[in-house]
């Protein structure tokens, strides 16, 4: 089979979504309750996140409709008032987007010619004359853990932590090297890699966050960013080698790259502790006892529907073909290459379109053949591509707190729990020191514990996952911002982002 280039993916609209921040510090937020648009919130949640419809771009601006995750629209009505509803006329609720230089935003309302502005609490549109409180700043409410694709270069950021840079040259984002925390503070981001370095003015990774880590961000819709240091420095690929560092002379737009949340690859394991793995480009067998390249699957799934697609190293997805053998020859639209997933104590079952499920046929080849699923059909699965979670719930992420003893789940700086394989699906949670999250008898957790405990992780979509706690129960975000593990069935608290 002849090589293709691997294709990326375009943004998914959770991607793309935004907050606003005022010149106060504070958030644009959807209030339910008091039927109104607030900036009061001090950090970025469900309601202070909103959706950029874009009807026209062209270079420095944008015509564009603010559309809350509710569903519903930021306008701007005759008297200045801002409130949500639906639109009442084509132009209703559009706002003209202008990008500043500083990384700012402002937004013009087509109808009235007003800026939307804040006095820190409320939000109207009144003035047309610009000034700084018309001026928000964008953040991405995407989840931290990241990719950058050069849309350029065709190709994805990866840290070389051998020589300390980064460098733009992946083909495939499928080793744990491509991943990034984009960190939020003071208005600024800071470009943490996976081993907990950090990304320099001067072109090198250093292992402690500081004022020469902070770079300020340009946000366009559609997913583009660019990071510089505010002083007539932007971050591109330069050389022969695609090395990432501060210059001030892009060409052709080498400055932006594509935001997305960092895909999950994982690897599959057969009853005999082999690796399911591509072989002779496209027959999938499980043969190697070693994890290569090819036995690396991108998990891709959509909450709303349970099948699963898996694509290899090789941009094709396994598909069912002829006499029930799994190849990986297929294409995205495919109905069969996608699987019905199963999951059992951390390990899963594929059931294929014909109704059959995968197992290993006795010369090791991957086939759709039993009726009945048995322990030969069930496939362990482990994270290829993370050494730890972030998880963000309902109510923020997941970490510790300094005023708090318990775990907390409503923070807007998560910890990293750290991953130590126990067995397939079964995992050891780390806590940041290097002791291991405990369990108390209220199903509350604390992050000291001397004793390894089992948690059970389940993929729900391509990046959320359920916990099945050493107790026996879920684990879930608590309203008063507590995590526990005291759910029997799995509800919208259960499902964590990761």
């Amino acid at each position: 089979m002849a090589e293709v280039e691997w294709i990326h993916r375009h943004p998914k609209a959770e991607d793309l979504r935004v907050g606003l921040i005022s010149w106060a510090g504070t958030y644009l937020t959807f209030e339910a309750y008091k039927s109104t648009i607030t900036a009061t919130a001090k950090s970025l949640g469900r309601r202070q996140t909103w959706e950029l419809l874009v009807s026209n771009e062209h270079d420095a601006q944008a015509v564009v409709r603010l559309k809350s995750l509710q569903g519903l629209y930021l306008l701007c009505e005759a008297d200045g008032t801002v409130c949500y509803g639906r639109p009442r006329t084509s132009h209703h609720g559009c706002f003209l987007l202008r990008f500043h230089r500083n990384g700012k935003w402002t937004l013009q309302c087509i109808i009235s010619g007003r800026y939307l502005e804040s006095d820190g609490e409320d939000v109207f549109c009144s003035s047309r004359v610009l000034s700084a409180y018309h001026m928000w700043t964008p953040r991405p409410a995407l989840h931290i853990h990241v990719i950058l694709y050069s849309p350029t270069y065709r190709s994805y950021a990866r840290a070389d932590h051998t020589v300390g840079r980064i460098w733009v040259d992946a083909a495939v984002p499928c080793l744990e090297e491509c991943g990034f925390l984009l960190h939020f503070q003071d208005g600024c981001y800071h470009l943490e890699t996976s081993t907990h370095h950090f990304l320099s003015h001067v072109d090198r990774l250093v292992p402690q966050r500081s004022s020469q880590t902070a770079f300020y961000m340009q946000v366009r819709p559609r997913g583009l960013v660019a990071l510089c240091d505010g002083e007539g420095g932007t971050l591109y690929p330069q050389g022969t080698h695609l090395l990432l560092g501060l210059g001030s002379n892009p060409i052709r737009g080498e400055e932006w790259f594509i935001l997305q949340h960092f895909p999950t690859w994982v690897s599959l394991r057969s009853k005999t502790r082999r690796f399911i793995s591509v072989i002779y480009d496209a027959e999938v067998c499980a043969a190697s006892e070693r994890l290569t390249p090819m036995s690396l699957f991108q998990y891709e799934c959509d909450s709303e529907s349970p099948t699963l697609q898996l694509r290899s190293a090789n941009s094709y997805y396994l598909a069912q073909r002829r006499h029930r053998a799994i190849i990986a020859d297929g294409h995205p639209l495919e109905s069969d290459t996608f699987f019905r997933v199963h999951w059992n104590c951390g390990k899963i079952v594929l059931q294929s379109p014909n109704g059959r499920f995968l197992s290993i046929a006795s010369n090791g080849l991957l086939m759709a053949n039993a009726a009945i699923p048995g322990p030969n059909e069930e496939l362990g699965i482990r994270f290829a591509n993370r050494p730890f979670l972030i998880l963000r719930g309902r109510y923020g992420y997941v970490g510790s707190s300094s005023d708090r003893d318990l775990m907390q789940c409503n923070l807007d700086q998560p910890d990293c729990i750290h991953l130590l394989p126990c067995r397939q699906g079964i995992y050891h949670f780390q806590a940041q020191g290097g002791s291991f999250w405990s369990i108390t008898s209220f199903g509350t957790f604390r992050p000291w514990g001397k004793f390894a405990l089992n948690f059970c992780i389940e993929l729900q979509a391509s990046n959320l996952l359920t916990v099945l706690a050493p107790n026996g129960f879920y684990i879930r975000a608590d309203r008063s911002g507590t995590l526990l593990a005291d759910s029997g069935d799995i509800t919208k608290e259960c499902i964590w982002e990761f």
